[in-house]
């Protein structure tokens, strides 16, 4: 069976893909969904290409024995602003990530906004920037490298 989705529709699964992405540890998966984005962490570079972008998080973020950096991104009051005709959309979001490690309880770590910027290419729409600021931060000791 065939369904067809609005644009918003499909942009808000980019960004619910973005978080399950890192929550899976798949940095490689989320090079590929980022690959022709603009992709700033935090107040560090701006990086380009599937191959930069994972590596760029590969060394932001710890992986534990699972594969995983035991978290979960959970994404709000994200803002969508999408222009059909143009093939071009931005979006602002609130995240939080909670983490819980071993003998570290869960609990939240860091939170702060999104704000993206996507295109539509060949009818698919996709991320052309993306930048993730982090606003409060809490205990990230099992978190970064």
């Amino acid at each position: 069976m065939t369904r067809s989705h609005s644009a918003e529709r499909d942009i808000e699964n980019l960004i619910a893909s973005y978080a399950f992405l890192v929550d899976d540890g798949d940095f490689d998966g989320l090079g590929d969904l980022l690959n022709h984005c603009d992709f700033t962490l935090r107040s560090g570079p701006t990086v380009r290409g599937k191959e930069a972008i994972a590596a760029l998080v590969k060394k932001a973020i710890q992986i534990f024995d699972d594969g995983t950096p035991r978290t979960r991104h959970v994404t709000t009051n994200t803002v969508l602003e999408v222009d059909d005709d143009a093939g071009t959309a931005r979006a602002r979001s609130y995240f939080t990530v909670f983490q819980a490690v071993g003998d570290f309880p869960l609990q939240p770590i860091v939170c702060g906004r999104y704000r993206d910027r996507f295109e539509r290419v060949e009818g698919k729409w996709r991320f052309a920037e993306r930048h993730v600021q982090s606003d409060f931060v809490g205990d990230v000791s099992h978190h970064r490298p």
